[in-house]
């Protein structure tokens, strides 16, 4: 795992640098044409972007409407028919990988996400290149993790590596890039997890300083707290800072739901997006691209108090219409973007209030910048470290610490999913769920029932039911009337109990006198949490399946160790599903590959009885407990679940 960790961090510090080439490529041939090509050229692969707002400014109003909308028209056929997983920010997708699919993701989706996240940063499209980066190294870490055939548990942690290489080699960030991947991406801090993410960040960051040089993502100004009391102005925009975030999320959410419910065919919706933020920059080209010039603008105090306000709203917009439309790009630097403009707007006049013991608008433009990255991803820690990282001074720890836990606490308050996992609960995606719960609620009662449980009559004498007990493997005997109805429960360890006075009751009492009343019941469609609860409740190890349409018709029942075998199975099978990709190839040409469990992957050729019929119409998986876990088509344009090709394996 070392060695394959440094292997994805040199990948995310590669997949980096040429993105970052990519993005000057396409900014120099848009805005800036054969003479930005040429210069690019000139000057060498890794020449330094140049700022789409100063390339826009002497650019007609039209152009400055055209381009973004040329950006989108490229970006929306290419996501569409290719890899639709480019589309938006990346880390959702990423997050959605390591959760269901066992950290795999197609390897297309790294070659995708560069071009298309190029085409829509460099073509002036308001969003970041963070989250393109990410997802391109998690996508990278994901094919190393393919060819070598690793487990899903170990592909989950490749995944994390390439998040963090790429994260950490834009910003040179090594420890944020870390934390990110940890806190955000794994959700998991254990050392097994942890120490390879370190290697990939370390690894990434020094190779990227090794071909773009030793310096921070923007210039920072030296910061000092000029006054202890100055922590209160911090907490106060912290508390901006998180309403800005939940501005920012809500518009992003809406935008999408709208362009989601339009009629606008979806290849074409990004062109959409991309000139309703040209119109935008008609205006304010700021709003053009990461805008890293803006924000050392801002965090030099050379932006007007007015034009800061006005960029928070406008930013929001035309983030929210090209991500919302289908442009690919992250919502990192968009963050940033807004936190500096919300803190130098606020900071100003604080400055300007209280000018001998508070620090000027940039100092608020620097904390706030950290407050809304924590405030959108809900990941405060990694948000301090960041900032941490770009000033390298330890003063603005203290207030760092106080805007980015008030703005975070904001957020979660007020909504409790991050800018992240919105994205994956409008898609049914639930992180927040335990995983045992997940699993057990995804599996229900008609899974594991058991439709021969033993019944008892009401009537039943005494010396029968200790035969039957006797002769039964069952703990639990449901006591039912002539009707069926049920009437009560005997327990094994009641039972037992009375066999010291079998003397004296064998005369006495029947089966209705015996049974416990009111037995909690379920129902087949009941899912298998609920019954797991039930059974630690009511310290049971079997439960009576009552029919939908009469509560007190016993239909079956229920183990306690059957539920606890069905998850495991479930739990096999998700892991099994995350790293099938990488078996199924081993598993060719009929060799069998264990994968525990009792488990083994081997592909067949159908027999000649199975062409021309569904896979439903042979029911293999009831007949022989075979579970068909894919279908290899040949020489067939028939994409139906029919074997239909003699040539076709299973």
């Amino acid at each position: 795992m070392v060695f394959v960790a440094v292997g994805c961090g040199l990948a995310g510090a590669i997949g980096a640098v040429f993105f970052r080439f990519l993005i000057r490529l396409v900014q120099a041939a848009l805005f800036e044409g054969t003479d930005g090509l040429a210069a690019l050229f000139a000057a060498g692969v890794l020449a330094e972007a140049q700022d789409p707002l100063k390339a826009s400014l002497h650019l007609a109003w039209y152009w400055r409407v055209a381009i973004p909308g040329i950006g989108g028209l490229l970006v929306g056929p290419f996501i569409y028919w290719i890899a639709r997983e480019a589309k938006g920010h990346g880390v959702p997708e990423v997050m959605a990988a390591v959760a269901l699919r066992g950290g795999v993701i197609r390897r297309r989706v790294a070659a995708v996400k560069i071009v298309a996240s190029a085409i829509s940063i460099g073509s002036g499209g308001s969003v970041g290149r963070e989250g393109p980066i990410i997802q391109i190294g998690a996508a990278l870490g994901s094919a190393i993790g393919q060819a070598l055939k690793m487990p899903a548990s170990a592909m989950r942690t490749l995944v994390a590596c390439g998040g963090a290489a790429g994260l950490a080699a834009t910003f040179n960030a090594p420890i944020a890039g870390a934390l990110f991947a940890a806190e955000i991406i794994l959700a998991n801090f254990g050392v097994a997890q942890i120490g390879p993410v370190v290697i990939s960040s370390v690894v990434a960051t020094v190779a990227s300083r090794f071909f773009l040089g030793n310096h921070p993502a923007f210039p920072v100004p030296a910061y000092e707290l000029v006054s202890p009391f100055e922590l209160l102005p911090y907490v106060i925009v912290g508390l901006a800072a998180g309403l800005v975030a939940i501005l920012f999320m809500r518009t992003l959410a809406a935008t999408e739901n709208l362009f989601e419910n339009s009629r606008i065919p979806e290849y074409l919706q990004p062109a959409v997006g991309g000139l309703i933020v040209g119109c935008i920059a008609i205006w304010l080209p700021n709003v053009y691209g990461v805008g890293y010039s803006t924000i050392s603008g801002a965090l030099v105090s050379n932006l007007p108090a007015a034009l800061l306000g006005v960029l928070v709203l406008a930013k929001i917009v035309a983030t929210s219409v090209t991500l919302g439309s289908g442009g690919s790009g992250g919502i990192f630097a968009p963050s940033l973007f807004l936190g500096a403009m919300t803190g130098g707007f606020i900071g100003s006049f604080i400055h300007q209030w209280f000018p001998d013991a508070t620090a000027s608008s940039g100092a608020y433009a620097l904390v706030t910048m950290g407050a809304v990255v924590a405030a959108t991803t809900h990941a405060p820690v990694m948000a301090i470290i960041i900032i941490f990282e770009l000033t390298q001074t330890i003063e603005i720890i203290p207030p760092l610490m106080a805007a980015c836990v008030v703005s975070t606490l904001v957020a979660t308050y007020l909504h409790r999913d991050s800018i992240y996992t919105d994205n994956l609960i409008r898609r049914g995606i639930d992180l927040f769920e335990e995983e045992g719960h997940t699993v057990l609620k995804s599996l229900f009662v008609h899974d594991v029932i058991d439709r021969q449980p033993e019944l008892l009559s009401a009537s039943a004498s005494f010396q029968e039911v200790v035969d039957r007990v006797l002769n039964s493997e069952h703990t639990e005997f449901f006591v039912v009337s002539e009707q069926n109805q049920l009437e009560g429960t005997l327990h094994l360890r009641e039972f037992t109990r009375m066999l010291i006075e079998q003397e004296a009751l064998v005369h006495l009492v029947v089966a209705g006198d015996l049974a416990e009343p009111n037995p909690p019941t379920v129902t087949a469609n009941d899912d298998l949490e609920m019954v797991m609860r039930l059974f630690n409740i009511e310290a049971r190890d079997e439960v009576a399946v009552v029919a939908e349409d009469d509560p007190q018709r016993v239909v079956g029942s229920v183990h306690k160790k059957d539920v606890i075998h069905a998850y495991n199975q479930e739990v096999l099978r998700r892991d099994l599903a995350g790293s099938v990709s990488s078996t199924v190839l081993v598993a060719s040409k009929g060799q069998q590959v264990g994968l525990g469990g009792g488990y083994v992957l081997q592909e067949i050729q159908p027999p000649p009885r199975f062409f021309g019929r569904s896979i439903r119409e042979l029911g293999i998986g009831a007949k022989t407990g075979v579970q068909i876990v894919l279908l290899r088509k040949r020489a067939t344009q028939d994409d139906r679940p029919r074997f239909g090709c003699p040539r076709q394996t299973t």
